[in-house]
């Protein structure tokens, strides 16, 4: 934009060579008017405005950039802050813990437990109480899979009833392996408390027929409800004979 020096050089010196004062006009105003125009015409701003010049990055073109981003005016959601994150982490984290711990306690007991627990077998024959006696292997399937709910029941009864665990592979129950008629494992043979054997149940079945009859001996019943069952079982013929190395080992 051109401007004029702050001290011009003043422009009545100045006439446009097409105007002659001495010619009359028929119409003064309109005469007049147009020398105004003209002089208006040759004016010049000694100070550009301001508020016409516009540079990039000012606040107008950020305002632009705004209403051109969110084009309903609607501000777009802000994302989680992150306390929420953390907090949401923590919860995931607390989650898994405890479905690890609870399948730990349903699922983590092993037959090795279970012999630890277990009472040794001329003891459970000598107290008085009803016995639950159970020949397992450690390879088998079966016996691995019912554990914990042998388990459990135990821990429920385990002060009225006695728990006796007799591994096939140790040659010290050969006797009682032929006594009890053993077959197939896992064999559950239920005794009273005199030691006489009121039935029994072999292989895989459903965790309330174990559970009735332990409940049953716990009575003092003159009978159990499932005292000749037989479900999926692994063959006792296949058991690992080896050497006892702790006689007094009733596992």
């Amino acid at each position: 934009m051109a401007r004029v020096a702050s001290n011009p050089i003043g422009l009545h010196k100045f006439r446009p060579s097409h105007f002659h004062p001495a010619t009359t006009s028929l119409n003064p105003s309109v005469h007049s008017t147009n020398r105004k125009l003209r002089y208006q015409k040759l004016y010049c701003q000694t100070e550009p405005n301001p508020t016409e010049i516009v540079e990039s990055g000012t606040d107008v073109d950020n305002k632009n950039i705004e209403d051109t981003s969110s084009p309903s005016g609607v501000p777009f959601p802000e994302l989680p802050n992150k306390s929420l994150n953390r907090r949401i982490a923590i919860v995931s984290v607390l989650g898994a813990v405890g479905l690890f711990l609870s399948g730990r306690l349903d699922f983590g007991v092993s037959l090795k437990d279970l012999s630890a627990a277990a009472l040794p077998y001329e003891e459970a024959l000598s107290n008085g109480k009803p016995t639950v006696v159970e020949f397992y292997a450690d390879w088998c399937e079966v016996c691995r899979e019912l554990a914990p709910d042998v388990y459990k029941v135990e821990q429920q009864y385990k002060d009225r009833v006695n728990f006796v665990m007799l591994n096939v592979d140790n040659t010290k129950w050969e006797q009682e392996l032929d006594e009890f008629g053993v077959e197939g494992i896992p064999h559950f043979a239920f005794l009273d408390g005199n030691g006489n054997e009121e039935g029994n149940v072999v292989g895989k079945l459903p965790k309330k027929y174990f559970l009735e009859n332990v409940d049953a001996l716990a009575s003092g019943k003159p009978s159990i409800p499932h005292a000749r069952v037989v479900g999926q079982y692994s063959n006792a013929e296949a058991r690992k004979v080896h050497q006892v190395t702790d006689p007094r080992s009733h596992g």
